[in-house]
């Protein structure tokens, strides 16, 4: 017969095990059995995508239809539709894939669309972004996080009528709806530069993030049409007020 304070060592253990094990095992489940790989090409190495740093939405996860995204139709529009297939890396970029994806494009281009007087923030040249969002898409990103802890991203984005998103990690939702700001500008006289006036949503995502890897799933809840460039995600410092929030 055990001892009473063999009996409460091992209570604790097993409370312990209890509440650590859906989280251990809901990561590692989700990440054995995912398919999806990070992406690469001839051009960009490939490997998880950093955290601290930039996330781009272009590089999006390789594995296809269902297993690294969901597109509402199979058509490109983008890569191969707008943009010409003429054997630039930029018009064909991942043109076989049914996320619509495009890039900025700047007079040096030939096209002064994307810094045009219209927007908040003027964008980078030629950065590849996902468009042509509709709800019920979503896409799915690998990344390595440094260190555990809380994390916040700045998402710069266009939307023509505003729309809500939401982000899982590691298959789990870890965010609520996360509005997004209309950019529609009615000085604009031409109607179709409305989804070419860039902004910057600060701290939009806020996630707490276990080190190493992760998959990060973005979604489109509401209204679409909006244009997904980069996540710039910094480590925040925590209250206990917030760490409790996100413990809850």
């Amino acid at each position: 017969m055990k001892s009473p304070r063999a009996r409460r060592i091992l209570c604790v253990a097993m409370i312990a095990l209890l509440i650590a094990s859906p989280l251990w095992a809901g990561k590692s489940d989700f990440l054995q059995h995912y398919a999806g790989t990070p992406f690469h090409d001839s051009r960009y190495s490939g490997g998880p995508q950093q955290i601290p740093g930039t996330i781009y939405c272009a590089y999006y996860d390789l594995g296809g239809e269902g297993v690294a995204y969901h597109d509402s139709d199979a058509k490109n529009s983008g890569s191969g539709g707008l943009n010409p297939l003429d054997g630039s890396y930029l018009n064909e970029f991942r043109k076989d894939e049914s996320v619509d994806i495009s890039y900025t494009k700047f007079p040096d281009h030939g096209d002064a669309i994307d810094n045009n007087p219209y927007e908040k923030v003027t964008p980078p040249k030629r950065i590849l972004y996902v468009g042509w969002t509709e709800p019920g898409e979503w896409f799915n990103i690998t990344v390595e996080t440094a260190h555990v802890g809380l994390y916040a991203a700045d998402l710069l984005y266009t939307s023509n009528r505003g729309g809500t998103i939401s982000i899982d990690v590691n298959g789990k939702p870890a965010t609520g709806p996360l509005a997004i700001e209309s950019t529609f500008n009615a000085a604009d006289p031409i109607a179709w530069l409305q989804w070419h006036h860039w902004n910057i949503a600060p701290a939009l995502v806020k996630l707490r993030l276990p080190a190493g890897k992760s998959v990060l799933t973005v979604h489109i809840l509401t209204e679409g049409n909006m244009n997904l460039a980069t996540l710039d995600f910094k480590q925040v410092r925590e209250t206990r007020a917030i760490a409790e929030n996100h413990r809850a």
